[in-house]
């Protein structure tokens, strides 16, 4: 009975460890990849050629006072 459940362990942990060992190999680990770095000089200058207008000032709009607010402007 002994020898049994040994044998059972012992096959579930070998094919448990196979599948492991299976789906871990070939993938290697990432590597970062590093940003490229732009040539500043060529590119801010057609940047600057290119520039889009700005955009126009949004209108104010009078914000209304919350409860806490209002009981706050109360005690000053």
């Amino acid at each position: 009975m002994v020898d049994l459940v040994k044998e059972l362990i012992s096959g579930v942990v070998d094919t448990v460890l196979k599948e492991i060992l299976k789906k871990t190999t070939g993938r290697a680990t990432t590597k970062r990849k590093r940003r490229k770095t732009r040539p500043a000089a060529p590119t801010t200058a057609a940047r600057k050629a290119t520039a889009a207008k700005p955009k126009p000032a949004r209108k104010q709009v009078s914000k209304r006072r919350t409860a806490a607010g209002r009981s706050r402007q109360r005690r000053s």
